[in-house]
């Protein structure tokens, strides 16, 4: 069992809780783990990521950091600066891990999200977060360039001004302010309503033909680095390889009948 991270599933959906307020360095290689196991589950339908605690993360654990990387800070020859390099490339592709999933991945966001814990949240799909959720590309005042995601993938969700003003200052963005920005898609009371509304509208997106939402995420991942020419190509591409399916006939079976349809995902 891991020790960072607890996993539960129910109904298709995958429920992934942080255990502690920070992220020491096998946090990632339990997350990177975690999320390539579910990447082959083809009963999983979605995820959601959430804490235990009332703060989704503080980030980085820099204690436990430093003891791993300690050698490469103290200068000298520079086989220690590519061993560092290595290790930033393994957390990158843990955190990358999360991106790549094939189903929607829901951050129910609580408290601090603070530099490794903003990384994460910008590499999950939707964001959900209660009213007092903060929000900080903190490594500048640590004399750290974030490097696990957030500045590649945060000019996506709220554009160039917002990343750069948090990066540029380390300070807070607050939950109203994120929620304007289109970080955060709702806004809750409690730790308890975020959970129960992350675990409905992952229960909602369940309820669809699974293939076809896995189809839509890998479509909207291909347009993020190409043209609208290239997406057209490609979805035209997906559709001619996938949109025949037992869940169309169905969909459609359904629609006649006036009945809730039944998906499963061939």
């Amino acid at each position: 069992m891991p020790d960072t991270i607890r996993l539960s599933s129910s109904d298709g959906v995958t429920t992934v809780s942080m255990l502690g307020r920070t992220m020491p360095p096998l946090f990632f290689s339990e997350l990177g783990e975690a999320f390539g196991q579910l990447a082959r589950d083809p009963d999983l339908r979605a995820v959601i990521v959430r804490a235990d605690g009332p703060h989704f993360s503080y980030g980085l654990d820099l204690p436990a950091a430093a003891n791993l990387f300690g050698e490469a800070f103290a200068g000298g020859t520079a086989a220690p600066r590519a061993r560092l390099l290595a290790t930033i490339r393994e957390l990158q592709d843990q955190v990358t891990a999360v991106a790549r999933c094939p189903v929607p991945v829901i951050a129910a966001v609580s408290g601090a999200c603070i530099g490794g814990g903003l990384d994460l949240v910008s590499a999950c799909d939707l964001r959900l977060a209660t009213r007092d959720a903060r929000f900080s590309l903190r490594e500048t005042k640590v004399a750290i360039v974030a490097d696990l995601g957030s500045l590649q993938r945060l000019p996506n969700l709220v554009g160039q001004g917002i990343v750069r003003e948090m990066a540029f200052t380390g300070k807070d963005l607050d939950a109203a302010r994120a929620h304007a920005v289109g970080l955060v898609n709702d806004l809750y009371d409690t730790k308890e309503a975020l959970d129960a509304a992350a675990r409905a509208l992952a229960t909602e997106i369940a309820k669809n033909p699974p293939l076809t939402v896995r189809g839509v995420k890998d479509v909207l991942d291909f347009g993020l680095g190409h043209g609208v020419a290239d997406g057209l190509s490609y979805v035209a591409t997906h559709n001619a390889a996938f949109l025949s399916s037992e869940d169309l006939g169905e969909a459609l079976a359904a629609f006649m009948e006036r009945r809730a349809p039944h998906f499963r995902g061939k």
